[in-house]
């Protein structure tokens, strides 16, 4: 029996309106801890992933408080990925109260060892002094203030140099082949292309911090910023310490402020998923300016730095206009030559990030 034209139209229509569902469906899942993570195993995974980052852009993981639905999207995840390092502390608790039994990845796996290579490679050749990423103004009672949340004895804020780039592409390519092993060399193609782009990008930024005199202060809301220093040759002050869980004493805000006027510190900068107010007080009681955001844990909703290389050219491009000695690479380097939304590697991923929060 022939359908009328009007019924057969609707049942074409039908099957493509299935056929998004369909592809969505042959994806694997991903969760994910925070976006920055999100954002490389996109890149990564490509078309053969659909991911979900519990903390979304300009969100803090540092105090993440995980709601019942967490516990369930890792139930049904097919990978789960997550810094490690105790940057998110509430990350293990999760995944054990999920009983999600499929691989895991713990992206900052063998650290230890990058950043040996990565110091015996002259990747560490600056000023002792740009090693100090702001212990001093914390001191033992800032220390102490920490305990509790204690991050280790590495900086879990590993992504910050992008010459730990390979290191987290690697651990993210082996957990989606081991998840999705039919996708392997679509996979392996994704992560060279990305490990290029990476590479690209770290050439830029030593490019243009190099530009800022070695050893230069920086002030930022909380200590994120120490493989950024070791690898880019700047020095990293903060109220706070490696995590954002407790406030600053009033002792320690002050010791800082006599840091800054010892070290002249030219600028102070914000960061985006941390209260200004701290900064703001800085800025208050020295008279410096706040010569811009930094993004530290979190991407941005929008724009260049909603990806994880653009964060890190804004990042750099920010230090740059800030502290550069005057005429400088100014001629050099335009705010536009990565203009667009920050996906200077895009696989295709990021229409739907799947960010909850």
């Amino acid at each position: 029996m022939r359908l009328s034209r009007p019924v057969a139209l609707l049942a074409g229509l039908s099957t493509l309106l299935a056929l998004p569902a369909a592809l969505a469906a042959e994806r694997i899942q991903v969760v994910t801890s925070f976006s920055i993570l999100a954002d490389m195993i996109e890149n990564v995974g490509g078309e053969h992933v659909e991911v979900t980052a519990l903390v979304g852009p300009d969100s803090d993981a540092h105090v993440y408080s995980p709601r019942p639905t967490d516990a369930r999207a890792l139930a049904e995840a097919d990978l789960v990925v997550f810094n490690g390092l105790k940057f998110e502390g509430w990350m293990e608790r999760l995944i054990d109260a999920s009983d999600f039994a499929g691989p895991l990845v713990v992206a900052t796996d063998g650290i230890a060892g990058r950043i040996a290579a990565a110091e015996d490679d002259g990747h560490d050749d600056h000023d002792d002094d740009a090693h100090d990423h702001g212990h001093e103004a914390h001191g033992d009672e800032g220390n102490e203030a920490h305990d509790g949340h204690d991050h280790g004895p590495i900086d879990p804020h590993a992504w910050q140099d992008l010459g730990m780039g390979p290191l987290y592409v690697d651990n993210i390519l082996a957990g989606l082949i081991e998840a999705d092993p039919d996708n392997g060399d679509a996979y392996r193609a994704s992560a060279e292309r990305y490990l290029e782009a990476i590479a690209a990008a770290d050439g830029e930024l030593r490019e243009r911090l190099g530009e800022i005199p070695a050893g230069t202060s920086v002030i930022t809301g909380h200590d994120s910023f120490g493989h950024f220093a070791r690898a880019y040759g700047l020095q990293f002050l903060s109220p706070q310490g490696l995590s954002t869980e407790a406030e600053p004493s009033a002792a320690n805000m002050a010791r800082l402020i006599d840091v800054i006027r010892e070290k002249n510190v030219r600028a102070l900068f914000h960061e985006n998923m941390t209260s200004p107010a701290m900064i703001d007080q800085l800025a208050e009681e020295t008279a410096l300016p706040v010569a811009g955001t930094l993004y530290a844990d979190a991407l941005a909703s929008d724009g260049e730095a909603s990806s994880w290389l653009g964060m890190m050219r804004h990042n750099a491009r920010t230090l740059h206009d800030a502290l550069a000695e005057p005429g400088q690479g100014e001629d050099d380097h335009s705010d536009d030559d990565h203009a667009g939304d920050g996906h200077e590697y895009d696989n295709g991923a990021h229409d739907d990030h799947g960010h909850e929060h």
